[in-house]
């Protein structure tokens, strides 16, 4: 498949991001109770530790997978597994949700885990059961831990 280049980028603060990992804790309260959580890394761990915190879950582990670098996809490849079971109980969380390659991983892997991202983009939304913000296809997402403060020209300016 062709990797389409992204056209907008989507800033995250760690506000916004600590408002909606609550926002998302909100709704996987009426879903659970959790035996625990995998977190999906490195982009998963930030929000499960919030979402952890609001659900009082104690249980984390990680699924450890690797598939992404700045504006570029890769082949996702598994760099640590789970424990043995299909994910019953269990809750999945990762930052987002893209093309769907990582989703698909995790799902073969625990298909019975529930899967929730913070935000989720329309090629991979059907993988993933709850989400809070849909953001479109062509976008980048730059979240706090990637960012740093700068200078940013005006939209008007940058299409000069």
């Amino acid at each position: 498949m062709e990797q389409k280049p992204y056209d907008k980028v989507y800033p995250v603060s760690w506000e916004q991001l600590h408002r909606d990992c609550r926002a998302l804790s909100w709704r996987l309260m009426e879903r659970g109770p959790w035996k625990g959580i995998y977190a999906i890394t490195r982009g998963g761990l930030v929000p499960a530790a919030i979402i952890a915190r609001e659900l009082d879950i104690r249980l984390i582990d990680t699924i450890c997978i690797s598939s992404y670098d700045w504006q570029t996809r890769g082949e996702a490849s598994l760099l640590k597994p789970v424990a043995q079971g299909d994910g019953a109980g269990w809750l999945l969380v990762d930052d987002l949700v893209d093309t769907g390659r990582t989703a698909r991983i995790v799902r073969d892997l625990l298909p019975k885990a529930h899967f929730a991202t913070v935000y989720a983009k329309p090629e991979g939304r059907p993988l993933v059961d709850t989400f809070i913000t849909e953001v479109s296809q062509d976008t980048w997402i730059l979240f706090p831990w990637d960012a740093a403060a700068q200078f940013v020209p005006p939209l008007a300016k940058a299409r000069d």
